[in-house]
């Protein structure tokens, strides 16, 4: 499972010109999963997003998390994350896991998740439109899977 970080001001997402899913302080999470990807791994990738201390303390350090702020999250599925451009300039996705088990646990992420914290919501497979105010920049890559920190 990867998930890219980015610490927002404010951003939605949008379908069709409609907005599904909008925040103002808080994370913006594109989400994607591998095989192998399972619950045990939800829920090490949630307590990792929750206690990730990426907000401002009141001396200007990044020392307080999404909790401690009382930021919202904005989670967008996003299967391009395990793009392997390795050969060519062609990006292959084989290791991003079949649509039908991704939005299986994308569905378990996102309920799982909105239990600690409000948590909006791209549209799984739809063509989206993300409008991302990106606050610092702060960007972040999560990964946990088989083959990167069995812990």
């Amino acid at each position: 499972m990867r998930i890219l970080v980015q610490r927002s001001l404010k951003s939605k997402v949008s379908v069709l010109d409609k907005t599904v899913g909008s925040i103002d302080r808080g994370l913006v999470l594109l989400v994607g999963f591998t095989e192998g990807d399972n619950i045990a791994t939800i829920d090490y990738m949630i307590n990792k997003v929750l206690h990730l201390r990426i907000f401002d303390d009141e001396n200007g350090v990044m020392n307080k998390s999404i909790l401690d702020v009382g930021g919202s999250i904005l989670s967008v599925s996003q299967f391009t994350l395990y793009a392997d451009c390795k050969k060519g300039c062609r990006p292959s996705y084989v290791k991003a896991l079949n649509s039908i088990k991704a939005l299986e646990l994308y569905k378990i992420f996102n309920e799982r998740l909105n239990k600690y914290i409000h948590t909006e919501e791209g549209v799984f497979g739809a063509d989206m439109l993300l409008d991302i105010q990106n606050d610092g920049p702060v960007t972040i890559l999560l990964e946990k899977g088989d083959d990167v920190d069995k812990k």
